[in-house]
């Protein structure tokens, strides 16, 4: 069984070997937080694509509004949930008061590896491998002992744990050089790609298996599996699940609503169906006070969100053996109560039906689908081929942190994804019209 007392822990990834004496205004998971919020990565989130293209004359979230509105979900449920187990576990000596911080950084930093477009950025760039140009790459790859899934699997979330943790060209040792606890509770599926489930999903590349395998022993991990290698989750990624969770259903449908895609007497049906009737007839005269229906379903949303913040702490509690053994599979969202349970599933598959299926939304995952797979063959084979002249013009694009010119294919290949899965949606579109020579650069 894992234990709190390892399991929290303010060690830095990177600095193992340095003194951690420093001046207490801030405790180290505190510092984690400032440390993303005022790095590059994050400020690119704001031209990343959530669920629907970026605003015009209504502003919807993007990913950046999509993190820190997550971060402050699951900071709640962090400080809710380390509340709760400091009064159960009196005298423990473990960092129960600084859950919340842990956690809060955590949601943060959980869409960094992301690509632009959406999740049909990762279809992209997953299936540009699997039945695109790149299948022919597969051979060369494993002649070299490169991981192939790697490619064909590609997950956001691993590429986070990658962006924070690999030494790029140039840059410190340890990358972010963050808390072993937060980047733990950052890695949603602790596992190889070798591993990895029919939905695609792992939590590290082959090149960053040996780093995190020194932070999950460490920290107390179970090992589940040696070859391929799979650990248990951390506890608190629970936590920044369900942030994640509660954010996306809720917010969704807060936009949609913006935008027109869902009635008003609907959203307002689906959110009261999170509480029983005695609660909605006050919830109901309490929206009677105000007139402006957006603010309406603001109260009615950051009620909801009330809900399920303390459900989500409850069952993490209750089930705080089982998640401690590596036994607890689910997630926390699915072992709510019945009456908000069955909310929330109404409020998922109507999302599915009408949200996720509109024509906008369908729209920005077609052109993303095209603009990507187009930016990885020709910089794909312009790693392959560095001597060509075409080549070196689209090479000297790519910043120099991004180590195109390694001898393995493999780190090449990666070295391309990290440039593409860092650009911005607007980035991305403009790289593309002008090597396309759809436009050119003002003269």
């Amino acid at each position: 069984m894992m234990d709190w007392k390892t399991l929290l822990t303010s060690k830095r990834f990177g600095l193992e070997g340095m003194s951690n004496e420093r001046n207490k205004d801030r405790t180290e998971y505190q510092r984690d937080y400032d440390r993303l919020i005022f790095s590059s990565p994050f400020r690119r989130l704001q031209n990343k694509t959530q669920v629907f293209p970026l605003p015009g004359s209504v502003f919807v979230h993007n990913r950046l509004t999509h993190s820190i509105e997550v971060s402050c979900v699951g900071r709640s449920l962090g400080m809710g949930a380390g509340r709760m187990l400091k009064e159960k576990h009196v005298g423990m000596d473990a960092d129960f008061d600084e859950m919340g911080s842990i956690v809060a950084a955590a949601c943060l930093a959980h869409d960094l590896g992301n690509p632009p477009f959406g999740h049909s950025g990762e279809k992209a760039i997953s299936t540009y491998f699997s039945e695109g140009k790149g299948a022919v790459l597969e051979k060369s790859i494993k002649d070299e002992n490169g991981r192939w899934e790697d490619f064909t699997n590609f997950e956001g979330n691993a590429n986070s744990i990658r962006l924070l943790m690999h030494q790029f060209a140039g840059r410190r040792k340890g990358g972010f050089v963050l808390t072993y606890s937060t980047l733990a509770s950052i890695a949603k599926y602790p596992y190889s790609s070798l591993a990895s489930t029919k939905k695609n999903k792992f939590g590290f590349f082959q090149s960053e298996e040996d780093s995190f395998r020194i932070i999950a022993d460490e920290l107390g991990l179970l090992k589940l599996h040696e070859s391929p290698l799979k650990y248990a989750r951390h506890p608190l990624v629970f936590l920044v699940e369900a942030a994640d969770d509660i954010c996306y259903q809720v917010m969704d449908l807060e936009d949609a609503h913006k935008l027109r895609i869902i009635s008003t007497e609907k959203i307002k049906e689906l959110l009261l169906g999170f509480f029983p009737e005695e609660r909605q007839l006050k919830i109901r005269k309490t929206m009677e006070i105000v007139d402006d229906v957006n603010e309406q379903i603001a109260y009615l949303r950051s009620s909801v969100i009330g809900v399920l913040i303390n459900e989500c702490i409850r069952v993490f509690v209750d089930n705080e053996d089982e998640i401690l053994s590596g036994k607890f599979e689910d997630s926390l969202i699915d072992k709510i109560s019945s009456i908000p349970c069955e909310a929330y599933k109404a409020c998922k598959k109507f999302s599915i039906d009408n949200i996720y299926r509109s024509k906008d939304v369908l729209d920005i995952e077609l052109a993303g689908h095209r603009i990507i797979s187009f930016l990885l063959d020709i910089l794909i084979n312009a790693v392959q081929k560095p001597d060509e002249s075409y080549s070196k013009l689209l090479l000297n694009r790519v910043p120099e942190q991004y180590e195109v010119n390694d001898k393995k294919l493999y780190t090449r290949i990666l070295a391309v994804l990290d440039y593409i899965s860092g650009m911005t949606d607007v980035y991305a579109l403009d790289l593309y019209r002008k090597i396309t020579g759809m436009s050119l650069p003002a003269v």
